[in-house]
């Protein structure tokens, strides 16, 4: 991506899950772009979801708020359900292929664990009080 840039709001760009997010939308985007015509919202709509995954954790990081940081990453556990359940239709009806829908929902299983655990970090900051919301450093 380029040079690196630092930042506290760039932050996002550390977390497994992050990465983890960016890797599952790579892996399922091509797999969409050559549907028909007929089915082409519901590939936009598969890759859409797949997209919202990434750009709500990382809009929670960004917010500072531990709660909204909580709200964005359960918004991005609902976009990997959805991501998910979608899966398995175009599987039931043969639109992808059982090889990558299984390497999909390996990876989606992965990120899923990944998400709960880093919500679970957060209630144990939030409770602890240790969550601090300041961008400076002073």
């Amino acid at each position: 991506m380029g040079r690196e840039r630092r930042s506290k709001v760039r932050g996002f760009m550390q977390l497994r899950v992050w990465q983890e997010a960016i890797e599952l939308y790579r892996e399922m985007r091509p797999l969409f772009v050559q549907w028909a015509f007929v089915d082409q919202r519901v590939a936009s709509n598969a890759i859409a979801a797949c997209d919202s995954i990434h750009r709500n954790i990382a809009e929670g990081y960004a917010r500072r708020s531990i709660r909204e940081y909580r709200n964005f990453l359960n918004i991005a556990i609902g976009s990997l359900g959805e991501t998910v359940s979608g899966l398995q239709a175009y599987a039931e009806s043969g639109q992808l292929e059982p090889a990558d829908v299984d390497s999909l929902d390996a990876r989606c299983l992965k990120l899923e664990n990944g998400l709960i655990n880093l919500v679970a970090s957060l209630e144990r900051k939030q409770r602890s009080g240790s969550w601090d919301e300041e961008f400076s450093d002073d």
